[in-house]
């Protein structure tokens, strides 16, 4: 292939990423490849991996898998050199099980698949005020975990306590629980004592529950005003707060453009309802797929609204009467209040004009 044949063809481009190396490929219009290279997973990699494929031509896509992990660093390069990033899955196992499993295969066949737009999307944009909360989210979710799993420690430590410290404990409630094992002053020496060691291990239980929500609340200080800064009208909707708008700002990303309407976006959610009628059966189901965190968010929003909100009450009490079971009225609450949030993650607020 001459300079002059390369300048006029367009080729698509497919990576397949690890945390050290990527391997990249080049295919045709027609699917034939024109070449696959592997390069280090840094920085200049990526500059060398770009110019390795715009040396075949026109390059018009390209396909990256795992562009929210290893893809990362790749995905921000190419978009910031105007390139076409399309997000692929792994292939199929039937695919794999006919072309066997290498680099160099998975690479083709990413190309191949962003050239036919097959199980494909349009990649998160991981370069601007959601991604800081994102960061955030992960380590505040981290927080609120540990802490959980701290408490519940604590209470099953509790079950097997000697008996006079079991009576004073647990009738507290988590607060004063907390604080009371925190305050116990066990003597180290007798660690090898069962009453002395729960004494031990009751504290330092409690103690590390005390600094996890302290970092929890030192996290939501920084969250809190940035949530409102990215959508102020979000986190105003009823029933939605800064953890729930939070969540749902993180699901869409920087460019929410990519989601094409709002039935994509209650898909993205898993709150998108699924057939499930046979014969003279005409009915819906629960959506298993998505985001599950976003649907936890939108399940919260539902739940606050049918102790709060006297529509969403009057709606479950006329569903009820027509049959339906509370699951199926949660999951088509779940639907509306997706197609509601959608509109006012999508329109741009006025902080966003502003700038």
């Amino acid at each position: 292939m001459t300079p002059q044949d390369a300048a006029i063809i367009e080729v698509a481009g497919g990576v397949d990423t690890h945390s050290d190396t990527h391997t990249a490929a080049v295919i045709d219009q027609v699917g034939r490849v024109l070449g696959t290279e592997q390069f280090p997973a840094d920085t200049a990699g990526y500059a060398a991996l770009l110019d390795w494929m715009r040396s075949f031509g026109q390059l018009v896509g390209v396909g990256v898998e795992g562009t929210g992990a290893y893809g990362a660093g790749l995905a921000r390069l190419l978009h910031r050199q105007e390139v076409l990033v399309i997000e692929v899955d792994r292939p199929d196992r039937k695919t794999r099980r006919f072309q066997g499993k290498s680099d160099p295969i998975d690479a083709v066949q990413a190309a191949k698949t962003a050239l036919a737009g097959e199980r494909t999307g349009v990649p998160e944009q991981r370069d601007g005020r959601i991604e800081a909360l994102r960061n955030l989210r992960v380590a505040r979710r981290s927080a609120v975990d540990q802490r959980a799993d701290a408490q519940r420690r604590i209470k099953t430590l509790i079950v097997t306590a000697p008996d006079d410290l079991r009576e004073r404990l647990r009738s507290l409630g988590v607060k004063d629980l907390i604080i009371t094992c925190a305050n116990l002053r066990p003597d180290r020496t007798g660690a090898a004592s069962p009453a002395t060691a729960v004494k031990i291990a009751l504290r330092s239980l409690a103690r590390r529950h005390q600094q996890l929500t302290a970092e929890i609340a030192d996290l939501d200080e920084l969250l809190e005003p940035l949530v409102a800064a990215i959508n102020p009208g979000l986190v105003a909707a009823n029933g939605v707060g800064t953890d729930v708008a939070g969540q749902l700002l993180v699901t869409t990303g920087d460019n929410h453009d990519r989601l094409r309407s709002e039935a994509a976006f209650a898909m993205l959610c898993g709150a998108a309802p699924i057939p499930a009628s046979s014969g003279k059966t005409n009915r819906h189901r629960l959506n298993r797929g998505g985001d599950r965190q976003a649907n936890k968010a939108l399940y919260r929003v539902v739940i606050c609204r049918l102790r709060w909100d006297p529509r969403t009450r009057a709606y479950m009490e006329r569903r009820t009467k027509d049959g339906m079971s509370k699951k199926e009225i949660i999951r088509c609450l779940k639907r509306y209040v997706a197609r509601e949030l959608y509109q006012l993650i999508t329109t741009p607020n006025d902080l966003e004009l502003a700038a």
